[in-house]
């Protein structure tokens, strides 16, 4: 399955927020704010559209929504990810 234009961005925030976990982490977890827009679309692709694992980044080892599905964990190896909307 190819992803869809949608699914492309969410993956692609996705990257972004792997990346920049590492510069705000303290004692194996990191929050990383995206903005309502991109954060809506890292929701869609995780939890509306179906989207494989497979096409998700290989560092994802889990995800959930918290807070009330104001938050969406990233479980990695090296950190646990919580992004929020600012």
């Amino acid at each position: 399955m190819d992803a869809n234009l949608h699914q492309k961005q969410g993956i692609n925030h996705l990257n972004k927020v792997l990346n920049y976990a590492p510069f705000v982490a303290a004692d194996g977890k990191a929050t990383v704010y995206l903005t309502f827009e991109d954060w809506n679309v890292v929701a869609d692709t995780l939890f509306q559209m179906n989207t494989p694992k497979e096409l998700l980044p290989d560092a994802i080892n889990a995800y959930r929504l918290t807070d009330g599905n104001r938050a969406i964990e990233l479980d990695t190896d090296a950190y646990l990810i919580t992004v929020e909307m600012i």
